[in-house]
């Protein structure tokens, strides 16, 4: 049966996958809870559920496709901005099915983009975790706290515009500072990320711990004086079963 991925392309598969390798956290989490069993690999940093005990093919962006070839998948889980087309592409030209979902920039997307790819490619019914998530998420709250939120370090790497990450904040009332800018990630000088603090723009610094691993030593101190939350980065980036808990646990950081 052909069916068509986020990104509109044909996703052949020769019946329900049986041996699936994802190369994407959120969405080896998202398989690995709903449909037990099906798993044969994953990346390195697929570390959801905590008890997944696959074949480990390499990092997302980088995978070792060799491992993947050999673990003869008959469905290759990928994301468009967190892997690279040569490798869907390679995956494709040798044969695999590759289901690519797009990057979500609200949670509503994301969790459609869920249940279109278990329901689909899997033809399992909704799970409870996905009905959940959607409730919990449906509302947003009035913006109480304006933020500036950085992923990454040396250079600065910051929330933007049309992120997962920026919609979970701001569905809990924190709003972005760099959320009409035109670039998703924005890469600006410590200067002016110091800035929006002190022209009062900005009254608060989230610091995730993933994909850049902030810590009270290492982050606040760039910034001095600044009130920050540390946050868990899956809480925060990741788009599945996490999102149940995760209202709750960044509510109370937030």
């Amino acid at each position: 049966m052909t069916l068509f991925d986020d990104l509109g392309e044909d996703v052949p598969l020769r019946g329900l996958p049986e041996r699936v390798v994802s190369l994407v956290p959120s969405l080896t989490e998202a398989v690995a809870t709903t449909v037990p069993g099906v798993l044969v690999g994953a990346t390195d940093y697929c570390t959801h559920p905590s008890d997944l005990d696959v074949p480990r093919v390499g990092g997302s962006k980088y995978p070792k496709l060799d491992r993947v070839f050999e673990l003869s998948p008959d469905l290759v889980l990928a994301n468009s901005e967190e892997n690279r087309p040569e490798d869907v592409e390679r995956l494709r030209a040798n044969g695999f099915p590759v289901w690519v979902t797009e990057a979500p920039a609200t949670v509503p997307h994301a969790l459609a983009s869920l249940r279109r790819l278990l329901t689909q490619a899997f033809e399992v019914d909704e799970p409870r975790w996905l009905v959940e998530a959607e409730e919990l998420w449906r509302e947003t709250r009035p913006v109480r706290r304006r933020a500036v939120v950085p992923v990454w370090r040396k250079p600065w790497v910051i929330l933007g515009r049309d992120t997962f990450g920026g919609d979970v904040l701001r569905r809990l009332g924190v709003s972005i500072v760099y959320g009409s800018e035109a670039d998703r990630y924005p890469r600006p000088k410590l200067d002016e990320l110091r800035s929006w603090f002190a022209e009062g723009a900005a009254d608060l610094l989230v610091l995730p711990d993933e994909p850049y691993l902030f810590t009270a030593e290492d982050g606040p101190e760039a910034f001095p004086g600044v009130p920050y939350v540390l946050v868990s980065g899956r809480y925060l980036t990741w788009y599945g079963p996490s999102l149940v808990a995760a209202h709750a646990e960044l509510s109370a950081v937030l």
